[in-house]
């Protein structure tokens, strides 16, 4: 779980890593070394439609695998997982059958913690959990009363903002591109910490599924990409495809510049602590 990875990097707690999942790639020169224990299943470098269509077609347990033979060698303490989406990442379930099984042949027994954040509050909790599990206590107090006024000067700023304008822009956020999808859960109140609203109304639950006349329809001052898994040169090359471009490109956001594209899958898309960066 990248979020877990990047906690626990906060929390100076790295070295503990014998393993991690394809996707944890932060801090970079801190985990590339770490053993791999996660793959996808279907092929995440194609277009997002592409990419869409592999998922619907396979079981929800089909969708990653996760290497049992490494996982019972490494023997950990402690494993880290999710259970907020089957389709981001490798779950709990796929994760509590792999330690059961490994219990009934090599004799190990790991604790499972599985998150299911919704909030950036709840990540402020996951990361408290975690360094509970890890006996970091005193770190984690650190971390989070720095990204808490961190996450609180934000607000003020941008308060500031809105009383000078008398005027709270409003705000897209796409999570995904083909088919569309509003990003829900902590990405609504990060809107409003900016100071904006959120123009597609997912304010309250998760991400969901929308068409592309219901963004024209809600006439957003501003549109931002952050399709999940992708980074930004991915974002460039997926917004001006056939697919997606014909639909972006006469929206007033776009007609007036404002619309961007954002390396979601670092930014946005982890409940961790980079939310606030």
């Amino acid at each position: 779980m990248p979020a877990a990875t990047e906690i626990l990097a906060q929390l100076d707690a790295i070295d503990m890593i014998v393993g991690r999942s394809h996707e944890c790639d932060w801090p970079i020169e801190q985990v590339t070394d770490i053993e791999i224990l996660t793959k996808p299943n279907f092929t995440s470098s194609r277009s997002s439609r592409d990419i869409h269509e592999q998922v619907l077609s396979q079981t929800e347990s089909d969708l990653f695998s996760l290497d049992l033979e490494k996982l019972a060698y490494l023997a950990p303490d402690l494993i880290l997982t999710q259970s907020a989406c089957h389709v981001c990442a490798v779950d709990v379930n796929t994760v509590n059958r792999a330690v059961d099984l490994i219990q009934q042949k090599k004799g190990f027994r790991s604790k499972v913690l599985a998150f299911s954040p919704q909030s950036i509050d709840d990540v402020f909790h996951d990361i408290s959990v975690i360094a509970t599990s890890i006996d970091r206590q005193d770190k984690a107090k650190q971390v989070i009363s720095t990204l808490d006024q961190r996450y609180k000067n934000i607000k003020t700023k941008t308060q500031k903002a809105i009383l000078r304008k008398k005027k709270m822009p409003r705000v897209a956020l796409i999570e995904w591109l083909d088919p569309p999808m509003s990003a829900g859960n902590w990405v609504p109140k990060m809107i409003q910490m900016a100071g904006a609203t959120d123009a597609l109304k997912a304010d309250a639950g998760k991400s969901h599924w929308i068409d592309w006349a219901d963004v024209a329809a809600a006439d957003p001052d501003i549109v931002i990409l952050i399709p999940c898994g992708f980074e930004l040169k991915r974002v460039l090359i997926e917004a001006k495809t056939q697919a997606v471009w014909p639909h972006l490109k006469d929206l007033r956001a776009t007609r007036g510049g404002s619309l961007f594209a954002v390396d979601g899958h670092h930014l946005f898309n982890r409940p961790g602590p980079r939310l606030v960066d």
